[in-house]
């Protein structure tokens, strides 16, 4: 995947002298992770990004967002498989799990509510529409998470909610169609 710029943000592949920023930024993020684990997180990804490149696989897999003006990293954002029940999502009912491409961001907490995530996975997104001919991308998050659901709208994502307790992290749904995204 080349590097997506905007005005403000490049998204980059990550480099193993990312490692440092990575664990400050997202370290702040979810489970506590060793540098350690990082550091094996992050030669995982470098190595990902380069073997599906030559497997010419989709390109799975997180992406820096890092400031353009000084290349600081401030987040991550990324395509991952995605398995969940979305047929639940329109009948109510408990549904097999189907395959799903699906977005993934995270800002560090210090460069939230300045719209880069926004801007980076709007990028990301339109970007996978033109060159992948992805049809639709899927996000997941918690009721609670209210910035997220923002972000999913502003993007052009029609929000579902799960009218079901299962899957717990299977809350909120964002679908973003590229059919959608190009009639507008």
């Amino acid at each position: 995947m080349p590097t997506l710029t905007t005005d403000r943000l490049a998204i980059r592949p990550f480099t193993l002298d990312d490692l440092a920023a990575c664990h400050e930024v997202l370290g702040a993020v979810g489970e506590p992770i060793t540098v350690d684990e990082r550091h094996d997180w992050l030669r995982w990804t470098v190595a990902n990004d380069v073997q599906l490149e030559a497997l010419r696989q989709p390109p799975y897999g997180d992406r820096a967002i890092a400031r353009r003006s000084d290349g600081a990293l401030i987040g991550a954002c990324g395509l991952v498989p995605c398995l969940g029940p979305f047929a639940q999502l329109d009948g109510g009912e408990p549904a097999g799990w189907t395959p799903e491409v699906g977005l993934y961001y995270e800002l560090g907490p210090e460069h939230r509510g300045q719209g880069h995530a926004t801007e980076a996975v709007g990028e990301l997104i339109q970007w996978a529409g033109d060159a992948l001919r992805l049809q639709r991308i899927v996000a997941t998050t918690t009721y609670d998470n209210a910035r997220s659901i923002a972000l999913m709208e502003r993007i052009g994502m029609v929000i579902k909610r799960n009218p079901l307790d299962e899957p717990a992290w299977f809350q909120v749904v964002g679908r973003w169609d590229y059919r959608d995204a190009i009639d507008t």
